[in-house]
């Protein structure tokens, strides 16, 4: 069975992000004013071959987060879907 995969990742609360900061400056200037507390983060997807749907899950939300993200800095949110036959 194939799975459709998304990690996400971002920074932990209290960690700096000057990149979301750079954003925050930013967007005055291109005329969104009131926007506050941006933070920057990225999106991984990916298709895994698994022979269960728990098999999967296990995968993805125990093992695979530890290898894309910087445990001591990063959080991560996974989802998982089972593809679909065309």
């Amino acid at each position: 069975m194939r799975f459709d995969i998304t990690v996400e990742v971002h920074l932990r609360p209290g960690i700096a992000d000057p990149e979301g900061s750079t954003v925050e400056r930013d967007l005055p200037t291109l005329g969104y004013d009131g926007v506050s507390n941006v933070r920057d983060g990225k999106l991984i997807s990916f298709e895994l071959e698994a022979e269960s749907a728990q098999h999967a899950e296990h995968q993805a939300a125990d093992k695979i987060p530890l290898r894309l993200t910087n445990p001591v800095i990063d959080d991560a949110s996974v989802t998982e879907a089972e593809v679909q036959p065309a």
